[in-house]
Formats: structure tokens, C-alpha cells, sequence
């Protein structure tokens, strides 16, 4: 199977054609964060479609390549330094996203905590394979989390950095693919486009509306390749969903996923998937990773310490649980509908 063929989004877009005359959408697609990328531009200048697929896409695949962790590139250059405990100068394209990652993990009560990357690779999650391995084994997993790693440890001054805990280990793929769409959107502002979608894997960006109707997508469902709820979006607004079906292994008849609880260091259990919807990509798409850790019990909690209004999660059972605001503007198209339990968020 092909790599195009695997990467299912968690968010389909339902609507990428308006009807009548031209304008109308015309849709891109490129390879990149290890996803497919669909650039969708409500415009009557295809010439324009393709120059913006193309600086979009260069963009794109920098960022892919200077983020990436596990790769030669400035984050892993700046996860060597990091572990020497000595002071060096900031790479100019890493250094806002530490500062970034210190802001979420502190908002979040550590449940996002990108300097858990040796966790990540312990349990075999960084690279793009997905053969069936043994998880690791618990005294593994517990000798690593007594090393406490935290963004906290990373000393930011100015552009001089150093951290406090060799154990520090950057993995920066919980929101850069948010914060990297939210760069793209801004270069197709500068191109002059008011109207489009960047829908990175099913983590998306929406401006403008494709003429008179707004966007409208649906949440992929978290048993399976359905439609769970619609929306329709307003104006300018991010949509990222984090859901245990996204990466995984089986191993001897279980099933783990990718979204680690960084109290335990085992896969989170308490949710199936959330979505949140969000102006800042960056942060929604942290949240959506935050939210799913804390499950229903602290749900509006961290809801509330990131700013997040409009939040959706699935637990285990299909049950869902959400914020009034997110539920003014879901449509499930499933029947029958699930249970749904609305929590506003504490303040």
C-alpha cells in the first residue's frame, strides 16, 4: 500500500467545489509532515493555485526537514547541544517553537510535554514503520520518567540557550505541523489569497469562504473511516484532531498508540479522539493531544488553561463530551447520535 493510499485524515473536507460560476476551488496536493497536504483555493486564477502549491510546499518541506528529530537538521543538532548541558546559540528556525513548547507544556499542567522525545523512541514512535515490536518494558519506561525531562529545563536567554537535564529530548511533532500551517497560511495571505484550506492529514486551517457558503468538514470517526459530526467553519479558524487510530502497533493481540500520558509513559486510555477548534494552530493542536491525555476527568480543566472554548472528545465507550460552544456548531451524521455530555470549561 501506498503512502498516499495509508495516510487517512481524521478531517475530511466535505465541500470543495462551489457551485455556479468561476471562481471556484481548485485543490493541490503535496507530501509533507509525513502526511498528505491538500491546498484548497477558492479563486478564478489557476496560475495562482500553482505558485501557491509550490511556496507552499517549499515552506513546508523546510520546516519538515529542520523539525524533524530524528533526522540530521537543526533540531537534532540542538538536541546534541541540549544534552552537553553547555550554552550555545539558538537556531533561529528551532528557538521559536522551545519558546512556544515552554508555554504549552506550563498551560497544559505538563500533560504536552514535547521534551519527552526519549519516550517517544523508546516505544519505537519515531520513525514512519509500523511493524508489530514488543512495547518497552515498564523499568525502561520508569528510569526514564525519574529523569523528569520538562521544557522547564531549557534556559532561553535571548538567543543563548542550555538545559538544566541531560535527559532533555526535543520532539517537536505535537504542534509544529500546527505551527507550520499557520506559516503556510500566512505566505498565502502574502500571495494575496483571502480564500482557501490547508488541510495538513486532516489537521487544517481555514480563511475566507468559498463564496457564499463557508467551509463546511467532517470529523472522521474514531471506529473507522466514517464521517462522525460536520461543521461549518467561520472565517479564520484552525480544526486538529488527535485520535488513538492515527499511528500505532499490535503486539501479541494489543493494541498501542502514539498518544503517550507523560505521568505513566504508557498510551493514554481515557479517550478515543478530540478535536479542537481554535484561531492558533500551534495551540489547537497541542490541545487536542492535552485533552485526549487528560480524558474526561480533567477535560475542562485543561480546556480552561489553554483557552481552548470549542472542544470535542470520545472516550472509550463512544460517549462524547464537549464544551456548550463546540456543541452550538456540531452536526452528528451518524444515527443514532452518541450520548453527549456537555462540560464548560472551569474559568
Amino acid at each position: 500500500m501506498s503512502t498516499w493510499q495509508r495516510l487517512m485524515p481524521a478531517v475530511l473536507i466535505l465541500l470543495l467545489a462551489a457551485c455556479g460560476p468561476r471562481p471556484e476551488v481548485h485543490t493541490e496536493r503535496l507530501l509533507a509532515f509525513g502526511t498528505v497536504v491538500e491546498l484548497s483555493i477558492y479563486t478564478h486564477d489557476r496560475e495562482l493555485v500553482r505558485e501557491a502549491a509550490r511556496v507552499v510546499g517549499e515552506d513546508l518541506d523546510y520546516m519538515h526537514r529542520a523539525w524533524h528529530a530524528w533526522e540530521p537538521g537543526p533540531l537534532g543538532r540542538t538536541n546534541q547541544l541540549l544534552a552537553t548541558g553547555a550554552e550555545f546559540s539558538a537556531n533561529p528556525s528551532v528557538l521559536p517553537l522551545i519558546l512556544e513548547g515552554q508555554r504549552l507544556e506550563a498551560d497544559s499542567d505538563g500533560l504536552f510535554n514535547p521534551a519527552l522525545g526519549a519516550l517517544f523512541a523508546l516505544w519505537g514512535f519515531h520513525g514512519d514503520e509500523r511493524e508489530e515490536h514488543a512495547p518497552p518494558d515498564e523499568a525502561e519506561i520508569r528510569a526514564l520518567l525519574e529523569t523528569r525531562p520538562s521544557m522547564a529545563d531549557i534556559r532561553v536567554d535571548g538567543i543563548r540557550m542550555r538545559s538544566d537535564n541531560p535527559a532533555v529530548r526535543l520532539d517537536l511533532g505535537g504542534f509544529a505541523k500546527g505551527y507550520g500551517v499557520d506559516r503556510a497560511v500566512e505566505r498565502l495571505r502574502e500571495l494575496g489569497i483571502e480564500h482557501a484550506i490547508l488541510n495538513a492529514g486532516g489537521d487544517l486551517r481555514a480563511i475566507g469562504r468559498p463564496g457564499n457558503r463557508p467551509w463546511r468538514i467532517g470529523i472522521r470517526h474514531p471506529d473507522g473511516e466514517g464521517v462522525l459530526a460536520s461543521l461549518e467553519l467561520a472565517g479564520d479558524e484552525s480544526v486538529y484532531t488527535s485520535g488513538d487510530y492515527e499511528r500505532h502497533f499490535i503486539y501479541a493481540g494489543e493494541r498501542f498508540h502514539h498518544i503517550l500520558d507523560p505521568r505513566t509513559g504508557r498510551p493514554a486510555r481515557e479517550a478515543r479522539s478530540v478535536t479542537v477548534i481554535h484561531r492558533d494552530g500551534a495551540r489547537a493542536d497541542a490541545a487536542a493531544t492535552a485533552l485526549f491525555v487528560a480524558g474526561p476527568a480533567r477535560f475542562a480543566e485543561i480546556a480552561a488553561r489553554l483557552g481552548i472554548e470549542q472542544a470535542m472528545l470520545v472516550d472509550p465507550q463512544g460517549a462524547v463530551l464537549m464544551t456548550p460552544a463546540m456543541a452550538e456548531r456540531i452536526r452528528f451524521e451518524q444515527q443514532p447520535a452518541p450520548p453527549v455530555i456537555l462540560v464548560e470549561p472551569a474559568r
